[in-house]
């Protein structure tokens, strides 16, 4: 589904023309109809972490505290949110680069300065720091929630839907039922219904992103895949 097919699907649904073309339409429905999209795209994005939008990405250490701006230079893509909770680690020593300090521990540091063995880290203004200072060369690599939720059609991320032929990262079946009840509510329609479909469902993709480990509450092991020895589950009376 692109960005065209959603919205001549909700176009159908809510009983208005159904447009050849959206990004360049002069319709005041049509254009109005791109906003919301775009206004669905970004409130879908913000609400869960979700997996079509982590990124992996490595950046090449400066033999200075401060490695730069993190949107833009560490993440050369342009595309950063935020981090991965404990993902980043220097590639070359194999080891964690702990933190983000809180600012007292990072004044703390910059007070009474230590050589290691781990490095830190802490954003500042945008910049991503590291203390103690690193040796320059090294590698550091981490994950990342990108904060494009659409591409275009050679696979470059987006923030906004800009060409017709767009398609969504994120569930379009989702964006298209979000875009149906803000429609309904711009219109000053009853949209309760649709907005409680919406809803419902949001929370079911939310709960089957990425998959889950299965959990027991079981004091045994019950990972029967370990390597070793494997016996067949059952009775062995004689």
């Amino acid at each position: 589904m692109s960005l065209l097919t959603m919205v001549q699907k909700v176009c159908r649904r809510v009983g208005i023309a159904v447009p050849n073309l959206v990004v360049d339409n002069t319709d005041v429905q049509i254009i109005q109809l791109l906003a919301l999209a775009d206004e669905e795209g970004e409130d879908l994005e913000a609400r869960c972490h979700w997996r079509a939008q982590v990124r992996d990405t490595t950046f090449t250490i400066v033999g200075t505290a401060n490695q730069g701006a993190i949107d833009g230079t560490v993440v050369s893509d342009g595309d950063f949110d935020h981090f991965i909770n404990d993902s980043i680690w220097n590639r070359t020593t194999s080891l964690p680069i702990t933190g983000p300090l809180n600012d007292m521990e990072w004044q703390t540091l910059q007070a009474s300065p230590v050589t290691g063995p781990y490095q830190q880290w802490q954003e500042r203004e945008g910049n991503f720091y590291i203390d103690p200072t690193p040796t320059a060369g090294e590698t550091m690599g981490f994950s990342y929630v990108s904060t494009s939720w659409c591409q275009s059609s050679g696979g470059v991320g987006r923030a906004a839907w800009a060409a017709d032929n767009d398609t969504g990262l994120l569930d379009e079946s989702l964006m298209g039922l979000g875009l149906r009840w803000r429609w309904l509510k711009t219109k000053g329609l009853e949209y309760a219904e649709d907005f409680a479909t919406y809803e419902r469902r949001v929370m079911d993709a939310m709960a089957r992103d990425g998959s889950k480990p299965m959990l027991s509450l079981e004091s045994r092991d019950r990972d029967y895949r370990q390597a070793g020895v494997i016996i067949p589950i059952g009775s062995w009376d004689l």
